[in-house]
């Protein structure tokens, strides 16, 4: 079978403009799908948060309005067929939207939708006492009984529902929480006819759409070498063209902003990534340890190598729930010695606010933070206060907010207005494994039921399994001769739950030794520690990747509870990767003298 199926990924969980979808089936060839992630831990809970107060759907309502609507006619008279997870906690009432924007314009539109996943209101039937959160080992069971209110339970479910439904001839699916890549996994599965124990395809297809559900973090977006990635403002949306032997070319548009390379596709592959040998999700056990990629063309990369090592009985549960309030707010500093002004400032605002508390009988804050940007220097500069504080009471919390405008003119000389304080929930994040037999899964067409199977019981690939080896650290560095990280590699970070990774690729292999001899579980947990101001070295665990002259570090216990939770300023990881570029790595005089003769980067 010489078919080559095109998908684009418009959007990813509500970051991207509208331009996704409109650049797509306006400079893209023919395009088969277009796939939307829309979803997140943060924001199912969210979604749940808003379902449970009257003030929400349950599912993306700009998706149907801003991204389908104006996009309705053209998709079907081009046969472009859509998947997306937009669906969230409600994928029926996503469904009838789309349903009544297509009556409204006078078009026939085919809906299918894949549900089950959702078990917010059957918490009770799936956590006991010995549920275990996956990230921590801690009980489930307690962050439940102690929470201010469950948002959301749900199941990440796979991909064979999503291929039923376009076996049964539906113009758009609509899920509730699929895991991310089955939004593409599924349209492959439809169309080439892959079972559930072609393992190694389930793994390519798996790793097609884990690099394009992002959307335009693989064509250039956060990229390492910002400065190589032009036009920002019009950078293109990725489109993979896959073929029925698992084999994928990463692209984008001509005329398109952005870049395709070996190093934005490198750091995709590994972005949000744990081990990547086993790369869990619904369907299929993945191993991304020898992918191998080869730049074709401009703006055209070769992936291959994916293994299927089989698929687990289980699903991943993620559990959002609210506990406690936290108040924020920043405010800017003017003049000499700014910093330390603002440094005081924070201080002042926390004692001041506590002393309030005491007197109004309620209890102290739990945890409090205060951040200074900028500031330092001889002479008059600006420095911007952020202070965070966490508090089992909204009234508590407001008190901060309220008081926090005391500050231009009660304290530091320079301050003045805020650039803005808010009160929210503090939203955290549980996860566990789930049997699989335990999710009743359902597909229907325009209403209709659509048969399908999903395997519940666990299966191993008949290949054997050998851990990568780590690479053998350089023996000829010369401690004296140092280059920062970012001259020998690229690199990038996630979160995902409370732990991130930090993907350091090799811009060459040769490259490698140095870089592992300099980089150590040991002294990137100190080095996090110490830049993270966490007082100690973190737990990091380090995975080889050699198709890829890659090194995998996991930093454990390190995201304060996860991405809502957090108080930290970057509470999605996203620059964790950029604080480890200047560290210093030894290299031989050769390498040394050949980088400063800008033999590279």
């Amino acid at each position: 079978m010489n078919k080559t199926i095109r998908i684009g990924a418009a959007t990813a969980f509500f970051n991207d403009s509208r331009m996704g979808i409109a650049q797509l089936l306006a400079k893209a060839e023919r395009l088969d799908y277009i796939i939307f992630d829309f979803l997140a831990e943060s924001v199912m809970g969210g979604l749940g948060r808003g379902l449970a107060a009257g003030t929400g759907s349950g599912f993306a309502t700009d998706f149907v309005h801003g991204y389908i609507a104006p996009h309705l006619p053209t998709l079907l008279d081009r046969r472009t067929r859509i998947v997306a997870n937009a669906g969230g906690l409600n994928p029926a009432a996503c469904a009838d939207a789309i349903r009544a924007a297509a009556d409204k314009a006078g078009l026939k539109v085919r809906v299918g939708v894949v549900e089950g996943d959702n078990l917010t209101e059957r918490a009770s039937e799936f956590i006991d006492a010995a549920t275990a959160d996956m990230f921590d080992g801690t009980s489930v069971q307690e962050k439940l009984q102690s929470a201010d209110r469950l948002n959301s339970l749900v199941a990440y479910t796979g991909a064979f529902p999503i291929a039923a439904a376009l076996a049964a001839g539906a113009d758009i699916v609509v899920t509730g929480r699929a895991v991310d890549s089955a939004l593409a996994l599924g349209p492959l599965i439809h169309e080439f006819g892959w079972g559930p124990d072609d393992f190694d395809l389930l793994a390519a297809g798996t790793l097609a759409g884990h690099l394009l559900e992002c959307s335009a973090q693989v064509t250039g977006g956060t990229f390492t070498d910002w400065r190589d990635v032009p036009d920002w403002a019009g950078i293109g949306m990725p489109v993979g063209e896959c073929r029925a032997d698992g084999s994928l070319i990463v692209t984008k548009p001509e005329g398109t902003g952005g870049l395709v390379s070996v190093g934005t596709v490198s750091e995709q592959l590994l972005y949000e990534v744990s081990d990547p040998q086993r790369y869990y999700v619904a369907d299929v056990i993945c191993d991304f340890s020898d992918v191998k990629l080869v730049q074709l063309g401009p703006n055209r990369v070769e992936v291959s190598g994916a293994r299927g090592l089989g698929r687990t009985d289980t699903y991943k549960a993620s559990m959002t729930y609210d506990q406690g309030w936290r108040a924020t707010a920043t405010l800017p500093i003017i003049g000499l010695e700014a910093a330390a002004k603002a440094k005081r400032t924070g201080e002042e605002l926390f004692a001041r606010a506590n002393t309030m508390l005491r007197d109004s009988q309620l209890p102290p804050f739990e945890r409090t933070r205060c951040d200074v940007f900028g500031g330092e220097g001889s002479g008059p500069t600006t420095a911007i206060c952020r202070i965070v504080a966490d508090h089992a009471d909204q009234e508590g919390a407001q008190l901060l907010v309220r008081e926090q405008g005391s500050a231009i003119s009660h304290m530091s000389v320079g301050t003045t207005l805020g650039l803005g304080a808010a009160v929210r929930p503090v939203q955290r994040i549980a996860g566990f494994l789930l049997p699989k037999s335990a999710v009743s899964q359902r597909a229907t067409v325009e209403g209709q039921p659509v048969a399908f199977a999903v395997p519940t019981d666990a299966k191993a690939a008949p290949r054997p399994i050998s851990m990568p080896a780590m690479p053998a650290p350089a023996q000829d560095a010369d401690p004296a001769l140092c280059v920062p990280l970012i001259k020998l590699a690229w690199a990038r970070s996630g979160d995902k739950g409370n732990l991130f990774n930090v993907a350091v690729i090799a811009r060459d292999a040769a490259f490698l030794p140095y870089i592992a001899a300099a980089l150590t579980q040991k002294s990137v947990g100190e080095h996090y520690g110490r830049v993270l101001g966490q007082g100690g070295p973190f737990c990091v665990e380090l995975f080889s990747v050699p198709g890829l002259s890659a090194l995998n570090f996991v930093v454990m216990n390190s995201m304060e509870g996860g991405v809502l939770a957090s108080t930290w300023i970057d509470p999605v990881a996203k620059g964790m990767a950029q604080l480890l570029l200047d560290y210093p790595v030894a290299v031989s005089p050769a390498l040394y003298h050949g980088l400063h003769d800008g033999h590279s980067k």
